[in-house]
């Protein structure tokens, strides 16, 4: 009996060390949020990239609250100041990642780490910002590759909810949530070979008419049964909130705008691989589109390599306003700008690039007037790199976030040193 209970616990005290051991490690990795500024803080640079303009040489930034005050060059330092001279270095805005799963999943073979989607097909209600999880270690690695901005998008279902635009440093979801609801999220049915197709399309539809019924109701009686299912989609029916249709496929694509169309949705198409091909008809009925992701192969066998690498220069030729979101994962959310640069490649202006990144999903997804760019008034979401961002070999020295200067390490970080140590030491 003795034995039972000495080797029962041995085995206690070995769990809970392993469990000691692994929360140790995953708190290695988790980054301190960084304290709301409070002094003025100028930033010095070689070059300043707004992306409103050409860039500003010995360029100066000056910041108050989060918020640019002034960017130029021989400014005056306000008294009090915190000056930070990154000699040699450049200055772009962050990236906005326009579609992601960041913060709402962690390990896709632990399902308890994901929290993404729901059960049933009709959900719009979700929030995801309050899902969000802050401690996640895919947040600390975009933001430390220069993502200030995620927007986080539920899945799943034919209407997965609502996404959120949020700062990739903070405490709490409260502190990191920015905009809510930036667009309805709604995944258009699979239209070959879908058995279910009708009876999605219908569910779809009747989605919409029980909302504009419920809208109509609750405004002549306002003791009406409030259905928060329905209430959420009351901004998406007035036009004030986009929504953001996931279709790829060419026939996905024309039902998408043609039913959005006949609804009066203000509509922003995700995903859209073969957004190419129908280039001119998204520009003509100014539908904007954002690609996820880049790097890829073929659909088909009888399409070029290329074809989704040459897609953003397409839709660019054609006039179709777009952004690149890359990676719909949340391990490669920081893949972001090498995405943009696989555009380049194949025909995208440099500047489009820089711009689909940064000022371009900004603009769709109503958060141009305070980020997306370098400008007085916009909140302070700055990059300082050593080079071009899209060049794979620039570093990033330092993030700014609300003109907060960011915790640097990561997990890729104390890996990178871990083994740079065991190289050294000759093992």
């Amino acid at each position: 009996m003795q034995n039972i209970r000495t080797t029962t616990l041995s085995f206690s005290k070995t769990v809970l060390t392993a469990l000691f051991v692994m929360l140790s490690s995953t708190m290695l990795f988790a980054q301190i949020p960084s304290p709301a500024q409070e002094e003025v803080l100028v930033i010095r640079a070689a070059e300043v990239h707004t992306l409103e303009g050409e860039a500003i040489m010995e360029g100066m930034i000056i910041i108050e609250n989060g918020i640019i005050q002034a960017v130029g060059r021989n400014l005056e330092v306000p008294a009090g100041a915190i000056v930070k001279d990154y000699t040699g270095m450049q200055v772009y805005p962050a990236f906005i990642h326009s579609r992601n799963l960041l913060g709402i999943t962690e390990i896709g073979a632990v399902p308890v780490t994901s929290d993404f989607n729901e059960l049933g097909n009709i959900n719009p209600n979700v929030r995801p910002q309050v899902a969000f999880h802050p401690e996640s270690s895919h947040i600390g690695i975009a933001s430390a590759h220069g993502i200030g901005i995620v927007v986080t998008t539920p899945s799943g279902g034919i209407i997965s909810g609502q996404a959120a635009a949020m700062y990739t440093d903070g405490w709490t979801w409260e502190q990191m949530t920015k905009q809510t609801p930036v667009g309805m999220v709604i995944n258009w049915p699979n239209m070959i070979n879908n058995s279910n197709l009708e009876k999605e399309l219908k569910e779809l539809q009747d989605a919409f008419d029980k909302a504009r019924r419920f809208h109509t109701a609750q405004k002549s009686d306002r003791h009406h049964p409030v259905d928060i299912r329905w209430e959420s989609m009351v901004p998406v029916l007035e036009r004030e909130v986009p929504v953001l249709i996931h279709a790829n496929e060419i026939s996905q694509i024309q039902a998408a705008i043609t039913w959005a169309k006949n609804e009066n949705l203000k509509m922003i198409l995700t995903g859209g691989r073969d957004a190419a091909y129908l280039a001119d008809q998204l520009a003509r009925e100014q539908i904007p589109v954002i690609l996820t992701p880049i790097i890829g192969g073929p659909a088909r066998q009888w399409e070029h390599y290329g074809i989704s690498y040459a897609k953003a220069a397409a839709l660019y030729e054609a006039g179709v306003q777009f952004a690149i979101a890359g990676d719909f994962g949340a391990t490669g959310a920081y893949r972001l700008p090498h995405h943009a640069a696989a555009a380049v490649a194949f025909g995208l202006p440099h500047s489009e690039a820089l711009k689909s990144i940064t000022l371009y999903p900004a603009r769709l997804l109503g958060l141009e007037d305070r980020a997306g760019s370098i400008s007085p008034g916009k909140e302070a979401h700055l990059i300082i790199c050593n080079g071009d961002p899209l060049e794979f070999a620039t570093q990033i020295q330092q993030v700014y976030i609300l003109g907060k200067e960011i915790d640097m390490q990561n997990k890729h970080r104390q890996l990178y040193d871990k083994y740079r140590i065991k190289k050294e030491q000759g093992k």
